[in-house]
């Protein structure tokens, strides 16, 4: 027993030195291939079963045929094992290659396609976590198209819808200098209202302007929703008797939020203005309000016709208007993207979807507290 300690002992001891010289030769050769790492790694395997069994022949508890028999099967083991590791070097170096090439373009077009064939689970995590990312750097980068698309529309808008005011401002302005004006009282009233107007879009540039640079600042108080939507529908109800529009506000619950009540009253008050303009004459724009699972959903069902599908991702973007199938009418299509920036900043979502006739909004805000 005590011989097999010391065999023991005196291998350990050889295996050791050897160990140490691979792994100075590792920190050596950290740079170099992975294929140059295994075949050292190899080495060091071989190298540590050839040590401990010169270790123990020194010690004379092997004879000279037993220390060539082990040598010359040790020899034949490293072959067999460095050629092992030269193919799995070669093998992993390839794929890796591979996949180099592929993720070289990632950044020209945002596109990564995994290369094809067997490959390593590290390898195999690192081409799925690519893919991922390019998936994601591509909806960033349309997202930042449609933004840049928003923009541009926003300020030829903005342009179009300044231009006009100020021209008829200044053409009553003129008249009423000059004295050529037949009815000084209706050029003064009709000034107030373009002015008036010039004032709403700038308060709605404000407003956007402070969402989108995160300034915008929430003063939280615990209301009825069926209080909001009351307020809302009673200052909605002269625009919709002009449009020949019915409210309808029935199915709505007497559900506590904690919500801003003047930033939460503003974003009923573009829902209903953006319903009552798209519905047409003798139509009914519906408000509802309930609790749900996720939260308080309040809904703004109107008879716009629908919204083709192609631009449902684009009615709360900055400076959308429409298309064919809704006329655009008077506004910067401000308000949409105000309700979405304020509803996110109360940590709740807006959505829009078709229905039969016409389109529902949806803004969903979390529950009320304890």
């Amino acid at each position: 027993m005590r011989d097999i300690l010391l065999i023991a002992l005196l291998a350990f001891l050889g295996a050791c030195a050897a160990g140490l010289l691979g792994a100075a030769a590792l920190w050596l050769l950290r740079r170099r291939s992975l294929t140059t790492s295994l075949a050292v790694v190899a080495a060091v395997a071989v190298g540590a079963m050839l040590a401990g069994t010169l270790a123990v022949a020194q010690a004379m508890f092997l004879s000279a045929h037993d220390l060539t028999v082990v040598t010359t099967v040790v020899a034949m083991a490293a072959v067999v094992s460095l050629a092992t590791a030269l193919l799995l070097g070669r093998w992993v170096v390839a794929r890796s290659r591979e996949l180099t090439l592929a993720a070289r373009h990632f950044g020209d077009d945002g596109g990564f396609t995994a290369p094809t064939g067997p490959a390593t689970a590290e390898l195999a995590a690192l081409s799925r976590e690519l893919a991922a990312t390019s998936d994601r750097l591509t909806e960033s980068r349309e997202r930042e198209r449609r933004l840049e698309t928003s923009r541009r529309e926003l300020v030829a808008w903005i342009s179009h819808d300044l231009r006009t005011p100020l021209a008829g401002l200044r053409a009553m302005s003129e008249a009423l200098e000059d004295g050529v004006a037949e009815d000084p009282d209706r050029y003064l009233r009709q000034i107030r209202t373009e002015v008036e107007r010039l004032n709403a879009m700038v308060g709605d540039l404000f407003e956007l302007s402070r969402i989108h640079a995160g300034s915008l600042v929430l003063t939280p108080a615990r209301v009825s929703l069926y209080d909001l939507v009351g307020d809302a529908i009673a200052g909605a109800d002269p625009l919709a008797r002009e449009h020949g529009v019915r409210l309808v506000g029935d199915g709505v619950e007497r559900v506590p939020v904690d919500v801003d009540s003047k930033e939460m009253s503003r974003v009923l008050g573009n829902l209903l203005v953006n319903a009552i303009r798209r519905t047409p004459a003798d139509g009914t724009v519906a408000v509802s309000a309930a609790g749900s699972p996720d939260g308080v959903v309040l809904t703004v069902s109107d008879g716009c016709g629908g919204i083709p599908d192609e631009d449902l991702a684009r009615v709360f973007d900055t400076g959308w208007r429409g298309t064919h199938a809704r006329t655009p009418p008077a506004g910067a299509g401000l308000g949409l993207a105000i309700v979405r920036g304020i509803v996110e900043a109360h940590r709740g979502r807006a959505t829009v979807r078709n229905i039969p006739g016409g389109c529902r909004f949806e803004v969903t805000l979390p529950p009320a507290g304890p």
